[in-house]
C-alpha cells in the first residue's frame, strides 16, 4: 500500500475528530451553565429567602449599634424565632450581641423543634461567616466575648474543625498579650531600677562633694587659727635685736674681762598642737634649759604646765631651736641655766 495514501487517510481522520471534540466541550459547558441556573442558583436563592437574606448582605444598622433584644424571647414560637433570626442575619448579628443574635435564635428553634430544617441549614450556611466574626473578636483581644462566641459556635456544630483553629488563636492571643504585658512590666522595672541607681549615684556624689567642701573649710579654718594662735615668748623682743649688737657686746665683754648674762639672738615660735586647736584649748608651759658655752640649748625639759602634757612637746621643740650669745665670766663663755614660761592662747 502506498505510504502517501496512509498519511492522507490519517490526516482526514484527525480533521474529522476535531469538530467532534469541540462539540462535546460545548455541550458540557451548556450543561454546566444550565445546571447552575436551573438547580444550584434557585436552591441558594431559596435558602437565602428562608434564612432572611444572604449572609453577606450589608448591615442594616449603623456600625457599633445593635437593636435591643426582644423582651419575650422565651415565650416566642418557632416562626417568631425564625423571623428574629432572619433579621439578625440581615444585620450580620451572627453571634453578638449576647441574647440578640442569629445563632441563639436558631438554637432556640432547634430546642423547640429539633428537626427544623430551616434552622439547621441556616446554622450550617452561616457558620463560616460567624467564625470569621468570632476571629475578629479574638484579634481585638476581647477574650471573654471571644470565649462566649466560640462556645456558641460549638453548640451549633461541636465537631467543626474551625473551632479548634479558633481556640488555638484565642490561646495564642492570650499568651501574646501576657508576654507583652510582662515585657511592659519588666521595662518599667528596669526604668525604675535605672532611676533609683541614678538617684543613688547622684546622692553619693553630692554627699562626697559636701564632705570635701566641709573638709576644705575645716582645713582653712585650722590654718587660720594656727597662724593666729602662735604664742609670743618673752624673749621674742630680745630676738628682734640685731645679732651684731649681741656679738659686739660679747666681744667687748671678753676684751674687757667683764661678766655678762646670756643674750637670745635667735628665737623660735612653738607649733600649736593640732589636738589643742581642734579642741579650742589654750594653756602654758614652763621650760627649764641650759645654755651651753657655744650658745645652744641643752637639757630642755618642762617643769610645769597647764593643762598637763598638752603643750609640753611644742614648748620643748621651740626652746631647743633657740640660739644665744653665751654668758661671759671674766671674759670667758660659761654655761648657764634658765627657765621660761611659754603661753599658748587662741
Amino acid at each position: 500500500m502506498d505510504t502517501r495514501y496512509l498519511l492522507d487517510t490519517r490526516r482526514r481522520a484527525r480533521g474529522a475528530a476535531k469538530p467532534l471534540v469541540v462539540a462535546i466541550i460545548v455541550v458540557l459547558a451548556v450543561l454546566v451553565i444550565g445546571a447552575w441556573f436551573l438547580i444550584i442558583k434557585p436552591h441558594q436563592e431559596m435558602m437565602a429567602e428562608d434564612a432572611g437574606g444572604h449572609p453577606s448582605a450589608p448591615m442594616a444598622t449603623a456600625p457599633g449599634t445593635a437593636p435591643a433584644p426582644p423582651a419575650n424571647v422565651a415565650s416566642m414560637d418557632v416562626n417568631q424565632l425564625l423571623e428574629e433570626a432572619r433579621r439578625a442575619i440581615n444585620e450580620q448579628r451572627y453571634l453578638a450581641p449576647a441574647g440578640n443574635n442569629a445563632f441563639e435564635f436558631y438554637l432556640r428553634v432547634l430546642a423547640k423543634q429539633s428537626g427544623n430544617q430551616v434552622a439547621a441549614d441556616a446554622l450550617r450556611e452561616t457558620f463560616p461567616y460567624a467564625a470569621t466574626s468570632a476571629e475578629q473578636v479574638i484579634n481585638a483581644r476581647d477574650f471573654n466575648e471571644s470565649q462566649r462566641q466560640i462556645d456558641l459556635l460549638a453548640k451549633a456544630d461541636p465537631a467543626n474543625f474551625t473551632l479548634t483553629i479558633l481556640r488555638s488563636k484565642l490561646d495564642a492571643q492570650r499568651k501574646l498579650q501576657d508576654k507583652q504585658q510582662q515585657q511592659v512590666i519588666d521595662q518599667q522595672k528596669a526604668q525604675q531600677l535605672a532611676a533609683q541607681r541614678a538617684a543613688a549615684e547622684k546622692a553619693e556624689a553630692d554627699k562626697l562633694a559636701e564632705q570635701q567642701k566641709v573638709q576644705a573649710a575645716e582645713t582653712a579654718q585650722l590654718r587660720a587659727r594656727q597662724a593666729r594662735a602662735a604664742p609670743q615668748p618673752v624673749q621674742q623682743a630680745a630676738a628682734a635685736a640685731p645679732a651684731a649688737t649681741g656679738q659686739s657686746e660679747s666681744a667687748a665683754a671678753a676684751n674687757s674681762g667683764k661678766t655678762s648674762d646670756a643674750v637670745l639672738v635667735k628665737g623660735a615660735e612653738p607649733v600649736y598642737p593640732q589636738s589643742a586647736l581642734r579642741a579650742h584649748q589654750g594653756g602654758w608651759a614652763v621650760v627649764a634649759f641650759t645654755i651651753d658655752s657655744n650658745g645652744r640649748t641643752s637639757d630642755v625639759h618642762v617643769t610645769n604646765s597647764q593643762p598637763k602634757h598638752v603643750f609640753d612637746r611644742a614648748a620643748i621643740d621651740a626652746v631647743t631651736r633657740y640660739r644665744f650669745t653665751p654668758a661671759m665670766k671674766n671674759g670667758e663663755a660659761i654655761p648657764t641655766s634658765r627657765e621660761q614660761r611659754i603661753e599658748f592662747n587662741l
